[in-house]
C-alpha cells in the first residue's frame, strides 16, 4: 500500500483494494494520528493484517469535528457495507422517535424503520434519544399503562400515566397531546401552538378548567419546551463549523454551493431571512449575511413588522426584503428564504438580479423558484450543511430580537397595569 500524508483533522478514512472497492470504513478525532498508527503500531498492524494485505490505497474525508465523523461514517458504512465493517453493518446506526400512524399512538425510542409512521432523528447515541424522549414523556404526561384502575394508577397521581388506567380516559385528548409532540419534532412551534388554542377553547366550552389550566401552561411555555429539547440534541449534527477567517476551503465550499444549486456565480455573499413571532404576537423579522462563508454581522439588520396587526408570514417577508433592498446596490449573491413554495414566491419579484433559494423545515428540502424540482437536503454534503448552518444562524437571530422585544413589551405592559 502506498504510504500518505493524511491530515492532522477530524475525520473518516475509507481503506480501498485495487478495483476501488470499499473493504473498511472508520472514523478519528485525527486522521494521521489514527492511520499513522495502522502501520507504526505492531499490534495495530496484527489486529488488521488480512485488511492490509488486501488494500491498496485509503482515502480520507475531512469532517468539521469528531461528531461529525461518526454520523458520516455512519451513513457511509450502511450505505456501502463494507467487507471488513462489522459493528454498524447489520441494520440500522442510527435511534430515532416513533409516532406511529393507528389511534392512540404512543412515543417510542426504535431502531429500525419497519412500521407506518413518523421518524424523528437521527440520534447516533441511545442516550440523547432517551433524554429527549423521557423529557416529552414527563411534560405532556403520555405514558400509558396496562392497569385498570377506577381512580387511576400512582404514576397517575404523581402526573406520569397519561390516565389510561382510568374508565374515562379521554383518547381525543390524548391524541391532541401526542399531535403537540409530533409538531414539536417537527420544529414547527406556530403548529403547536394552534393546536393548543383550539384545545382550550373545547375545554372551556365544556367546562374541563383544570385541562384547559394545563393547556394554557404548555401554551405559555412552548418556547421553552422546544428550546430544552433543542438543548438535549445538541450533539445532532446539523452543520458545519467554517474557519474564522476566509480560506481557499472555503472557496471550494462556495463552488460546491454553486453547483449543487444551480447558481450563476459563486456565492460569496449570501443573506438568510427568517420571521419570529409568539401566537402572532411581538412579530419580527431578521436578515444576517455570510462574506466568503463565514457570518459578517455588521451586516446583520433585525426589523420590527410595522405593516401588520395580525400574523401573515407572506406579507412579513415581504415588508422585510423591501425594507433591507432599499437600495439596490447592497444585493447579495444569493438569499435564502426560510421556507417553502409561498415564501418563495412571495418575495422572488422582490431581489433584483440575486439569486434566491428556500429552505422548507417540514419536508427540508431545498425549494427553486420556478421550478418543479425540489432537492431533498443531504447532511452527508459539506454545501448542504452550509445552508442548514446559515438557516439556524438567521433562525436563532431572530429569536433573540424576538425575545427582547417580548421582554420590554411585557414589562412595559406590567408597568402600566
Amino acid at each position: 500500500m502506498i504510504r500518505k500524508k493524511f491530515p492532522k483533522l477530524p475525520g473518516v478514512y475509507l481503506f480501498k483494494d485495487a478495483p476501488g472497492n470499499i473493504l473498511y470504513i472508520g472514523k478519528a478525532k485525527s486522521l494521521q494520528e489514527r492511520l499513522n498508527s495502522y502501520f507504526n503500531d505492531n499490534d495495530e498492524r496484527e489486529k488488521i493484517a488480512p485488511l492490509l494485505e488486501e488494500a491498496v490505497d485509503i482515502e480520507t474525508i475531512v469532517t468539521a469535528n469528531e461528531i461529525e465523523a461518526l454520523y458520516l461514517e455512519a451513513h457511509l458504512v450502511k450505505e456501502h457495507q463494507p467487507k471488513y465493517n462489522t459493528l454498524l453493518k447489520q441494520g440500522d446506526p442510527f435511534i430515532y422517535l416513533f409516532i406511529g400512524d393507528e389511534k392512540g399512538a404512543c412515543l417510542e425510542i426504535v431502531r429500525t424503520q419497519k412500521q407506518k409512521g413518523e421518524y424523528f432523528g437521527p440520534f447516533l447515541y441511545k442516550q440523547q434519544a432517551r433524554k429527549v424522549y423521557e423529557y416529552l414523556m414527563r411534560t405532556f404526561q403520555l405514558k400509558k399503562c396496562s392497569k385498570k384502575m377506577p381512580e387511576g394508577c400512582l404514576a397517575y397521581h404523581i402526573n406520569v400515566c397519561a390516565g389510561s388506567c382510568k374508565p374515562d380516559f379521554d383518547e381525543n385528548y390524548y391524541a391532541t397531546k401526542i399531535e403537540v409532540v409530533r409538531q414539536l419534532l417537527r420544529n414547527n412551534l406556530q403548529d403547536a401552538y394552534t393546536i393548543i388554542e383550539q384545545e382550550v377553547k373545547n375545554a372551556n366550552k365544556q367546562m374541563l378548567f383544570e385541562r384547559a389550566k394545563h393547556l394554557h401552561m404548555y401554551a405559555e411555555n412552548m418556547e421553552y419546551i422546544l428550546r430544552t429539547m433543542q438543548a438535549l440534541q445538541s450533539s445532532k449534527i446539523t452543520h458545519t463549523i467554517l474557519n474564522k477567517q476566509p480560506t481557499k476551503s472555503n472557496v471550494e465550499l462556495l463552488s460546491k454551493l454553486k453547483t449543487r444549486l444551480g447558481l450563476r456565480h459563486i456565492p460569496y455573499t449570501i443573506d438568510c431571512f427568517d420571521i419570529s413571532h409568539l401566537q402572532s404576537q411581538f412579530m419580527v423579522g431578521s436578515c444576517i449575511r455570510f462574506l466568503d462563508g463565514r457570518p459578517d454581522k455588521k451586516n446583520f439588520r433585525k426589523f420590527k413588522i410595522k405593516t401588520l396587526q395580525q400574523q401573515n408570514d407572506y406579507a412579513a417577508l415581504q415588508e422585510i426584503v423591501k425594507r433591507r433592498y432599499k437600495n439596490s446596490k447592497n444585493l447579495p449573491d444569493l438569499i435564502i428564504i426560510d421556507g417553502g413554495v409561498g415564501q418563495v414566491n412571495a418575495t422572488k419579484d422582490l431581489v433584483g438580479n440575486a439569486e434566491l433559494v428556500g429552505l422548507a423545515k417540514r419536508e427540508e428540502t431545498i425549494i427553486i423558484p420556478n421550478s418543479k424540482k425540489e432537492i431533498k437536503l443531504d447532511i452527508q454534503k459539506e454545501e448542504d450543511r452550509l445552508l442548514l448552518y446559515i438557516r439556524d444562524y438567521a433562525h436563532h437571530f431572530a429569536i433573540s430580537y424576538h425575545r427582547s422585544k417580548r421582554s420590554i413589551l411585557e414589562s412595559d405592559s406590567k408597568e402600566i397595569v
